[in-house]
């Protein structure tokens, strides 16, 4: 019931998170919220704040108010409330930094609506809800089976059982709208359980699901990623990226969240930079932009009538020709303004003082000695010149 880095008590119930909600592992929840106010004390006469944080399955977290003044730490399994029966789930968060949690969420801490935590769960409660959670597999390939054979054009991508075990919602996404009326009373015939099915955007399902990105590190939509803004093709242009949609696309099929991360940057960075519609005028004719990098402060521009031929200006010199071109004037040539102010080269800042080997040292076939292999068969030639003697 948590990772190494909880304690256990006698019950297997964990005691609570050593790491304040956040530990090495990650393993016991997803979008962690560390708590760094669990080490201070409240000011005399405040009551603690009567909310938590529970986590369901997944990243399914909801907020549940503390009516009967339970001693809750996080990493404890409470019964919670539920539309009809309980629910089980684990505490994520404590005391103060729910009220931050429920504002950001747009959650009001004054709804008498909010539903209840009945109780601490007991060892009944926790089998009912382990029970439930090893048959979730079984019952989505079997639900999986029944959409196949009604044709229905949808994925089914979770299932989550409620604590109790009365009830089982499924997670599926589909391109268009799907009548699944069917679909319920055969599995609800099937599976004899009450069924809610719940449609799912393509981010989402990657959020519940999880997995490893391109970048080599777990997603960040089901780690810490919680709002889910809109990405298009626009970001990756102002970063010159290459429009590969295998390399922009994320595990969800969609754009992938952090090419928005440093668009920013680059956006306040292009504020100086001549626009790449920009034309310089020279007497040798006109050059066009063809590249640009923002963090060298480079521009390359190429004639009209001699594409492939580029030139490489800073942004400065750039700037000094359009205002140039303005007074209708021309400069004489691209060649002649460079070479005026001239482009520095790059010097290696590092020696191989340590005397390390090339990184193609395996590449050369290694030469044969053959005058050993000599030396060694002459002896034997003797010998049995001599045996035969």
């Amino acid at each position: 019931m948590g990772c190494s880095s909880c304690s256990t008590g006698k019950d297997g119930q964990p005691r609570g998170c050593k790491n304040n909600g956040t530990c090495g592992t990650d393993g016991c929840n997803k979008l962690t919220v560390f708590d760094w106010l669990s080490n201070m004390s409240l000011p005399n006469g405040q009551k603690p704040f009567d909310c938590v944080e529970v986590r369901f399955k997944n990243s399914r977290k909801e907020f549940f108010r503390n009516t009967e003044n339970l001693s809750l730490s996080i990493g404890d399994v409470v019964a919670t409330q539920a539309k009809s029966g309980h629910d089980v789930g684990m505490v994520t968060l404590t005391g103060e930094l729910v009220k931050v949690q429920m504002k950001k969420k747009k959650v009001s801490a004054e709804d008498k609506e909010l539903p209840k935590i009945y109780r601490k769960a007991s060892q009944r409660d926790i089998d009912i809800w382990q029970k439930c959670r090893d048959k979730e597999e079984e019952i989505k390939k079997r639900s999986r089976e029944i959409a196949i054979s009604l044709k229905l054009q949808m994925k089914l991508s979770d299932v989550e059982f409620q604590g109790d075990g009365s009830k089982a919602t499924f997670y599926y996404t589909a391109e268009e709208r799907v009548d699944f009326r069917q679909l319920i009373k055969d599995m609800a015939k099937a599976f004899s359980i009450r069924i809610e099915m719940r449609q799912i955007g393509y981010r989402q399902e990657a959020q519940r699901l999880g997995g490893i990105g391109s970048c080599g590190r777990e997603l960040c939509c089901s780690t810490w990623l919680t709002d889910f803004r809109s990405v298009s093709t626009a970001s990756a242009r102002y970063q010159q990226l290459a429009l590969n949609p295998q390399k922009l696309a994320g595990q969800c099929g969609k754009l992938k969240c952090c090419l928005n991360y440093e668009l920013d940057m680059y956006l306040e960075a292009l504020k100086d930079f001549p626009s790449q519609d920009s034309k310089l005028q020279t007497e040798k004719g006109i050059a066009f932009c063809q590249k640009t990098d923002i963090f060298k402060e480079m521009l390359w521009f190429s004639y009209k009538n001699d594409p492939a031929n580029w030139h490489a200006l800073h942004k400065d010199q750039v700037l000094e020709i359009l205002e140039i071109n303005k007074a209708n004037k021309k400069v004489a040539s691209l060649e002649m303004y460079a070479t005026e102010y001239g482009i520095p080269e790059e010097k290696l800042v590092f020696e191989n003082v340590v005397g390390q080997d090339s990184l193609n040292r395996f590449d050369k076939p290694k030469k044969r000695n053959n005058k050993r292999r000599k030396k060694k068969r002459r002896p034997n030639n003797k010998k049995a010149a001599a045996k035969n003697g």
